[in-house]
């Protein structure tokens, strides 16, 4: 789809992230890790924007708008469970991550479970499989990630 128009932006950056312009707005926010679809709909409605509309053609208060409710979705009246660290260790209280923050703290709790030694935290740190998944037939042909990605392999 090739659009030709003064006020139209191929490609937006919100929350250090590039987003593409020719999408709807709610599939294009879910580009930024930590959003999904359902998020990126709640997200569209409470900055009050068409939700048909392309992210191309927003203006860039529009955005603006957008860009401030992501960023203060803990102060939005949505239940506990719609956010990713409901009742964070730290503060005890519900926060959602977005993007390189979301990454760090998945890291981290990931380090906190191989340092207190949780089961978890042994699988993790053998690369073992750790959601319960069987390992007698299955997973031969590498071992398990663990939700990082090896560099250098094509496979």
């Amino acid at each position: 789809m090739i659009i030709m128009a003064k006020e139209f932006q191929h490609i937006i950056r919100i929350l250090d992230t590039d987003l593409d312009g020719t999408k709807i707005i709610a599939y294009a926010l879910t580009n930024i890790k930590g959003i999904g679809s359902r998020l990126a709909d709640v997200i569209v409605k409470k900055a009050e924007i068409d939700p048909e509309a392309r992210l191309g053609f927003l203006s860039e208060i529009k955005i603006q708008k957008l860009e401030n409710v992501i960023k203060n979705i803990s102060e939005q009246d949505l239940p506990s469970w719609f956010h990713n660290r409901p009742k964070s260790r730290e503060t005890g209280e519900d926060r959602h991550l977005f993007g390189p923050d979301l990454i760090l703290q998945t890291k981290s709790d990931i380090d906190l479970m191989k340092r207190i030694r949780s089961w978890k935290g042994f699988r993790h740190s053998h690369s073992l499989k750790v959601r319960g998944q069987k390992t007698r037939t299955t997973g031969r042909r590498k071992k398990a990630r663990a939700g990082i990605k090896r560099k250098g392999r094509t496979n």
